[in-house]
């Protein structure tokens, strides 16, 4: 049995989620890759939908328990999104990605071959 993860842990894996989850996700940005631009709209509707339903976390895909990558399958193709953590203006890095304050979540959503 994995450990229980600390209040920090626990604070980005509950914003990650909120975040990922919402219509029209707060305090970040969403991109998608040329291959999902390029899908019909009941295709990129499906997969963006898979993105706000994940719940597959795993030790292997969730090593630090954050929620901020998950892999699925769409029509016979993989797709990954991942969830990365910016300061407000979206230059460096956030300096505490657990402060929503500080921090612009980016959710970039691409087929696996784009990686």
């Amino acid at each position: 049995m994995s450990p229980r993860p600390s209040g920090r842990i626990e604070r980005i894996r509950v914003l990650n989620d909120r975040f990922r989850q919402w219509p029209f996700p707060p305090f970040g940005d969403i991109f998608i890759t040329a291959g999902i631009a390029g899908l019909g709209w009941k295709d990129q509707v499906a997969v963006l939908g898979k993105v706000r339903t994940f719940e597959a976390f795993t030790p292997d895909n969730d090593p630090h328990g954050e929620h901020d990558f998950g892999a699925f399958e769409h029509g016979g193709v993989r797709y990954f999104w991942k969830i990365d953590y910016y300061d407000l203006q979206r230059v460096y890095l956030s300096s505490d990605p657990a402060d929503p304050s500080v921090t612009c979540r980016i959710l970039t959503v691409m087929q696996a071959d784009e990686y």
